[in-house]
């Protein structure tokens, strides 16, 4: 199957090929820069993303679950409504993303940077075992 992927602002093809779905293509080109990318409501569950340029992706609804982030640089990234449930994101750069409504059950933010970051106040405690922090009463 023919892929391209988008810039999100200009819709000008970042980078396009042939695969069998869009989770192989990214994993077979993650070398490729993604910055800026229009991938609302991509399916890429259990993809191996490690160190992949993200930076001002739109991951809007996005199923990641599974997924291996580590050291993934998802500055500014929009990732509202996303699943990210079980994913790796240890060492990654969230500095500025939109983390708004994200899934964060069993997330691994083990040295990711979140400076900047937007949440919302109901994430707080998942965001908070996502980076092992205990709260006692």
């Amino acid at each position: 199957m023919k892929i391209q992927i988008k810039n999100r602002y200009t819709d000008k093809v970042i980078i396009e090929g042939e695969a069998k779905d869009l989770k192989s293509f990214i994993e077979k080109n993650s070398e490729a820069d993604f910055s800026e990318a229009n991938l609302r409501g991509a399916d890429l569950r259990g993809a191996s993303l490690s160190g992949v340029n993200l930076r001002g992706a739109d991951l809007w609804e996005a199923s990641l679950r599974g997924a291996s982030l580590g050291g993934a640089d998802l500055r500014g990234a929009n990732l509202w409504e996303a699943d990210f449930r079980g994913v790796n994101l240890r060492g990654a750069d969230l500095r500025g993303a939109s983390l708004s409504g994200v899934n964060l059950r069993g997330v691994d933010l083990w040295g990711a940077s979140l400076m900047g970051a937007e949440i919302k106040i109901a994430q707080k405690e998942e965001l908070l075992k996502s980076l092992g922090i205990i709260i006692e009463e």
